[in-house]
């Protein structure tokens, strides 16, 4: 009787082949799991970094304006001003840097979300990936461009605020000349005694005047600082849409 002949080695060989074929597998899974994990934290701590900077520099901020109270300032301004014009732009400043504080709030919010993504979450990942859906190379680039205006307009009222401030500290410059001009009478200008409420309603147009327009500038350029954060968290985001809706919207 024949017998068939096996390699001594054939029984050994191919389960340890296998063995070590199904280790470096494994082993090259878990590396893409750990991979994966480590850029989902990096994006995630990245989507918190805009809120982070927008908190330190709020923070330095009040601290200086802290330390301005402290030295009797702001007491001057408020004393000088008269007409309250100063106190005006400072409400509307307060109102712009909390559109501002929402506004980086939902910037962060949706580049979460982008970098976790998740289709039954509605946001602007879903919203703009589904809109992509079947759609040709020249729609796709109207698209984009669609987004990316309605992100710009969503930002474009804090620096209309910004910009109003400087406005109002003008307005207080041309309502402290009026003042100061106001109590000038050059018939009376010979006359000993009335040249002193003269000077004292000079004086006090000309504190209006400069007060009013130092502080639409200081607070002008304490909300354009956060509107430049602002600003280019929304281009991260709009960079985030764009790519992510290139890489899974082709289908």
């Amino acid at each position: 009787m024949a017998y068939a002949q096996t390699s001594p080695f054939s029984l050994d060989t191919e389960p340890t082949e296998n063995t070590e074929h199904q280790g470096d597998a494994a082993g090259a899974q878990q590396l893409a799991w750990l991979t994966a994990q480590s850029k989902a934290a990096a994006d995630n701590s990245k989507s918190h970094l805009l809120i982070l900077c927008f908190a330190l520099v709020n923070i330095i901020a009040v601290g200086l304006l802290g330390a301005a109270y402290q030295q009797g300032l702001v007491d001057r301004v408020l004393t000088a001003d008269k007409t309250y014009i100063s106190v005006a732009i400072f409400v509307v400043f307060l109102a712009g840097l909390v559109v501002c504080a929402r506004r980086v709030w939902e910037t962060s919010h949706d580049l979460e979300q982008v970098q976790t993504f998740d289709p039954l979450r509605q946001s602007h990942a879903t919203t703009y990936l589904a809109s992509l859906r079947g759609r040709a190379g020249d729609s796709r680039a109207l698209l984009a461009s669609s987004l990316r205006m309605k992100l710009t307009h969503r930002i474009a009222v804090v620096r209309n605020v910004a910009n109003a401030l400087v406005l109002l500290g003008l307005i207080g410059t041309v309502v402290g000349f009026i003042i100061a001009l106001s109590g000038v009478d050059p018939e009376q200008a010979s006359d000993v005694s009335a040249i002193t409420p003269m000077v004292s309603t000079l004086i006090e147009g000309m504190s209006t005047a400069l007060y009013t327009t130092l502080v639409g500038a200081i607070l002008n350029v304490w909300l354009m600082v956060n509107y430049q954060l602002l600003a280019a968290g929304t281009v991260k985001l709009i960079t985030a849409l764009v790519e992510f809706g290139e890489s899974n919207g082709r289908a």
